[in-house]
């Protein structure tokens, strides 16, 4: 069964966000077990609503009373007046399932249900739950869990959840969103994000995913008008297809999603099978879907909730630069730092803008961080000279200006807002940010469209985020990848099968034959020009190296007769039971970078490719990038550009430059190679790919190809 299907989505289904509307936006709602108890589960829906306010229609059924917390009762869904537009189901496992037929036989197109004990529990439950999953289907009705906390929209006062978060305090205006698999963490984000003074006003838990799935909801939120930053809480990607369409909904509508992944995915078996599979470890393929769409991964809530307040001014540099205003030399060393550490740039003053500080003060330190000394603090017309040079002749996107307590000074601290202010609105278009110590003047700084940190470092962390969002809101749409013809064979290949159908498919193979005999090795041995490499070939054994299969500076004919008696006393020792085919004879290629390409299949996401350094470093250094398939040549270049090992291919401590352009368009072939074959390829393993200088290519020195159901 497909991740799609696992998760009730099929891949036949039209992608339909803002089918989710009578989910968070209803004007009519049905509570099925509905409690007169205010603190009850069936009862906390009914008293929030009718303490907000909500205006629209609320129906409890409790056949049991005739009136609920105030309000009219009816004894079942078919005693409603009409079809409503989101039911809450708050009844036991054993009756939620006829529950929601009868909801769906009363024309209801939205179902929140809070009932636990279904897939969460045991097998038992998942049948159950799969027949909730099929009566939803249908019905046409989207539902939301089951073992759900429910939603909330504090823009129309709807109310359907159980959560005891408001007992600190309801939503306040704002326009953060709230994704959360977890009931429990996602109303915890909302309840920090309340104690930071930032306003989420919809908050959406999905549950066991039954029907509705993160996806469903990171896409409604994407199109939405009241979310302009999305948070997101996963615990693992079920389905891939909405989830994919969401991510690109929102990178296209500019809006922003800064996610907690934590777990970890757990690779297929036909995965599993593959060597690029295992080096991709828990969760390197989920990061790489996060990057492709900018989506942001945060290591903390607090982190999370940096980065959403920061968004919130939505201004997302394309090409992030920082500038840094300092009165503390100190503050500017540990801000130089942290932008290192999180990647990003701080170009230095132009000289003659430096040269024009200097004359204002000549002990001032400007290259960048601009440390302006406390002297301003004796002629405050300074502060803004300094801090327009900043703006001006810098030209940064970002800037971030350290004053620690002296914002909140009665002696400077209204003067340097004033100037501040100034400053800002004459340079609208930069993310300003001010690092203080002044807990009663960060709101009077906000209304002034200031971002407020105590921390710098935190501050750098989410000034690096604003510009990754830019940076993938700004990225062009990517055309369409050909996808070559490909013919898999019915059993896994040799090594020079595989070789011959990558090498169809754009990935080039190091000059070789397939000698079946002794005397026919010579031959093309003479054929290709010594040094040659002989291997054994069988499709049996696909790790050669692991039982000495492989012989290189193999300089003349006895030393290929020799080598191959050598190999084939190695392979009958090691894999007596292994299909020989006879010896791979293959040119031997010096001067050259080892590199490493492959692919794996993905249980949610499908066929992945990956890049990394060749040989022994990629299992020790593991230094790889990876990226869904297919993907363009630029895409690939960035990839490889990425890896920590790019030094080696780009000329490092006087090497050559290697032809990265050869091993892009390699990289590439191999993604479209793999999207084209379909779900019979398990793997691909390219290792290593040797990357010859500048204009000259590169090629295959072995090859792998794994097809699913096979073990070896």
């Amino acid at each position: 069964m497909s991740a799609d299907a696992v998760s009730g989505v099929r891949a036949e289904d039209p992608i339909d966000f803002a089918s989710l509307d009578a989910l968070v936006r209803p004007r009519s709602v049905a509570v099925i077990g509905a409690s007169d108890e205010p603190a009850r589960i069936g009862g906390r829906p009914i008293a929030y609503m009718r303490e907000r306010g909500f205006a629209g229609a609320l129906w409890p059924v409790n056949p049991k009373r005739p009136t609920v917390q105030g309000l009219p009762a009816f004894a079942s869904v078919a005693a409603l007046p009409s079809a409503p537009d989101v039911a809450i189901i708050a009844v036991p496992a054993a009756l939620a399932i006829d529950t929601l037929e009868e909801l769906g036989s009363k024309g209801c197109r939205a179902v929140i249900c809070f009932t636990a004990g279904f897939a969460e529990m045991d097998e038992a439950g998942a049948a159950a739950q799969e027949k909730l999953t099929a009566i939803a289907r249908r019905h046409g009705i989207r539902l939301l869990g089951p073992n759900c906390l429910g939603v909330f929209n504090d823009a129309i006062q709807f109310y359907g959840t159980f959560t005891a978060s408001f007992e600190k305090g309801w939503p306040i205006p704002g326009r953060i969103g709230i994704a959360s698999q977890s009931g429990a963490y996602g109303t915890h984000m909302f309840a920090a994000a309340l104690d930071r003074g930032l306003g989420t006003q919809v908050v959406i838990t999905t549950g066991n995913e039954a029907e509705v799935a993160l996806g469903d909801v990171l896409g409604w939120m994407a199109q939405a008008p009241e979310v302009d930053v999305i948070c997101a809480y996963a615990e693992g990607i079920r389905e891939s297809r909405r989830f994919l369409a969401a991510l690109e909904l929102a990178r296209r509508n500019r809006k922003p999603i800064v996610m907690m992944k934590v777990g970890r995915s757990q690779l297929g078996g036909a995965a599993a099978q593959s060597h690029t599979a295992s080096i991709a470890g828990d969760d390197g393929v989920t990061q790489a879907v996060l990057d492709e769409f900018g989506v942001v991964r945060a290591r903390t809530t607090e982190e999370m909730l940096d980065i959403a307040y920061a968004a919130t001014k939505r201004i997302y540099p394309a090409r992030n630069t920082l500038g840094v205003l300092t009165v503390s030399g100190g503050a500017g060393v540990l801000i130089s730092d942290a932008a290192e550490a999180a990647g990003v740039a701080m170009p230095p003053m132009p000289e003659e803008a430096q040269a024009k500080l200097r004359a204002l003060v000549p002990f001032c330190a400007p290259r960048n961080p601009v440390d302006c000394t406390a002297q301003v603090t004796n002629d405050l017309s300074l502060i803004t000279r300094f801090a327009e040079s900043v703006a001006e002749d810098g030209g940064y996107t970002s800037i971030l200006s350290f004053w620690s307590q002296t914002a909140a000074g009665r002696s400077v601290g209204p003067k340097l807002q004033e100037q501040m202010r100034a400053v800002r609105a004459k340079y609208p278009d930069r993310l300003w940010v001010m690092s203080m110590l002044a807990p009663e003047k960060i709101r009077d700084y906000e209304a002034d469209g200031w971002i407020c940190f105590e921390d710098p470092s935190r501050a750098v962390v989410a000034i690096e985020a604003m510009g990754r969002f830019g940076a993938a809101f700004a990225k062009p749409e990517a055309a369409a990848v050909p996808l070559p013809k490909v013919t898999l064979p019915e059993t896994t290949p040799s090594e020079a099968v595989a070789k011959a159908l990558l090498a169809e498919a754009g990935v080039p193979a190091v000059p070789e034959h397939a000698a079946p005999d002794t005397e026919a090795a010579v031959a093309a041995a003479e054929a290709i020009g010594y040094p040659v490499v002989l291997k054994i070939l069988s499709p049996d054994i696909l790790h050669k190296s692991e039982i000495g299969g492989v012989l290189l500076d193999v300089a003349n004919a006895d030393q290929v007769r020799q080598g191959f008696a050598i190999l084939l006393d190695r392979a009958k020792h090691h894999a007596p039971a292994a299909r020989i085919e006879g010896v791979l004879v293959a040119k031997q290629i010096k001067g050259a970078v080892e590199m490493a390409l492959g692919v794996f299949r993905d249980p949610v996401f499908g066929p992945v490719a990956m890049v990394g350094l060749g040989g022994i470093f990629i299992e020790i250094l593991k230094d790889v990038a990876f990226r869904r398939c297919p993907f363009d040549t630029a895409e690939a270049e960035r990839m490889i550009r990425g890896l920590r090992g790019f030094p080696l291919l780009d000329g490092a401590r006087g090497r050559p430059k290697a032809d990265v352009a050869a091993l892009a368009r390699a990289l590439s072939s191999l993604s479209a190679f793999a999207a084209a074959a379909g779900p019979r390829l398990a793997g691909v393993d390219v290792n290593p790919l040797l990357v010859l200088p500048a204009g000259q290519g590169c090629y295959a020195a072995d090859a792998v190809i794994e097809l699913a159901g096979e073990g070896h």
